[in-house]
């Protein structure tokens, strides 16, 4: 069986990869900042707060947890979701090692 594309990099790059790729749309931007604001939420208050449909707010809210950007604790029947501190201190770091080595770089072009 043939290597997949993933297996041609790291696994440091396809996880940031996967981070990114989750982060690519406005509404989960959107999800991430509500988050930030409130601290932690059930998924209605969501549906409450962004312009889009429960299924919808759910898919997103799969891809933010999938990726390891959000977790969510069940409580009663609805679950509530907060940051997951982890792999923002993953983006942190990756983002601070290529400001510090432009920054670092003469200038090429």
């Amino acid at each position: 069986m043939g290597a997949t594309k993933t297996d041609h990099y790291t696994d440091r790059q396809n996880q940031i990869a996967t981070i990114a790729k989750a982060l690519g749309h406005p509404a989960r931007v959107a999800i991430i900042e509500y988050l930030l604001k409130v601290n932690a939420c059930i998924c209605s208050d969501i549906v409450d707060e962004l312009p889009l449909a429960q299924p919808t707010i759910s898919q997103h809210l799969k891809e933010l947890k999938n990726a390891g950007l959000i977790k969510g604790n069940i409580e009663g029947n609805a679950i509530c979701y907060c940051i997951d501190e982890t792999t923002f201190k993953i983006l942190k770091n990756y983002f601070s090692n290529i400001i510090t080595a432009v920054t670092q770089q003469k200038q090429c072009c």
